[in-house]
């Protein structure tokens, strides 16, 4: 994937510079419990982001093109920390591309370190709430646990979490922030629970599989396309938002609707933050 940059070159930023945008590659995988490829998720939504429009139809605007869309070299997460803060010190916003989901809780210091009042908003299929898995205590399954060990999260679309994880967020006020996928989403109350400033992750398995069946962990019943976009408008619109991931794409052969959808929705996420300022 070296030299590869989100877009079609010439439509994106090689400038750094120039750049708000630095999109963080981070093919990491080794923690996945069921469906595996996720190594692979970085390098399919960067392919499959050359044929995307540069010009966004709701946005009206050529986002790459007025903003700059930066793309680093691919790390591993013992260097994403690093990475991380090389870009917020920049004043930079960082789009970090996985890999599994455990590269959020390797991301996420940085962004504590330099937004005080930070929270995070989680669009998952699953609550992730464990503390540790299989073992390990950054297992992909733990990685709002240790989120939360650095800020407050908003967890949305959830459709799965077990009963340890119920008992717990019980306990600790934590399923107030949890809205699960079968309710109606209060879009209200996830902006209330939110602080001012804001780090977005999102598994793609949030997406009903008929959306996005190509990831580890498919969940039926999940949201829709416009369902979570709307989510993302209204975030957006409201708070200020200092990164974001996207994780848990595992590609398979002959669905090339799961990874341009991913990178639809990396681009037009870009779009809400760009569109905000």
């Amino acid at each position: 994937m070296a030299g590869q940059t989100f877009l079609e070159q010439g439509s994106t930023s090689t400038d750094y510079r120039k750049s708000r945008f630095v999109v963080l590659p981070v093919p990491y995988e080794a923690t996945t419990t069921y469906g595996k490829g996720t190594k692979n998720g970085p390098a399919a939504i960067i392919a499959a982001s050359k044929a995307l429009e540069g010009f966004d139809e709701e946005l009206l605007v050529d986002v790459a093109r007025k903003e700059g869309i930066y793309t680093s070299e691919p790390c591993n997460v013992e260097g994403l920390k690093c990475n991380v803060e090389k870009v917020l010190e920049k004043e930079k916003v960082p789009v970090i591309l996985g890999g599994e989901h455990s590269i959020t809780a390797y991301a996420l210091e940085p962004f504590a370190k330099k937004y005080k009042n930070l929270s995070v908003l989680q669009l998952d299929a699953h609550a992730d709430l464990r503390d540790s898995y299989h073992g390990s205590k950054y297992n992909h399954g733990c990685v709002m646990h240790r989120v939360l060990e650095f800020c407050p999260a908003v967890q949305v679309g959830i459709r799965s979490i077990s009963e340890a994880e119920y008992v717990n967020a019980k306990r600790t006020k934590q399923l107030e922030k949890i809205h699960f996928a079968n309710k109606l989403l209060p879009t209200k109350k996830i902006l209330n629970q939110l602080s001012q400033d804001v780090y977005i992750t999102i598994d793609v398995d949030v997406f009903d599989p008929s959306i996005v069946p190509a990831t580890g962990t498919p969940e039926p019943g999940g949201l829709t396309w416009q369902q979570v976009l709307d989510i993302l408008k209204a975030v957006c619109a409201n708070k200020n938002v200092v990164g974001f991931d996207v994780v848990e794409l595992s590609p398979r052969k002959g669905d090339i609707a799961s990874d341009f959808t991913a990178a639809k929705l990396v681009y037009k996420l870009i779009g809400f933050v760009t569109t905000k300022s």
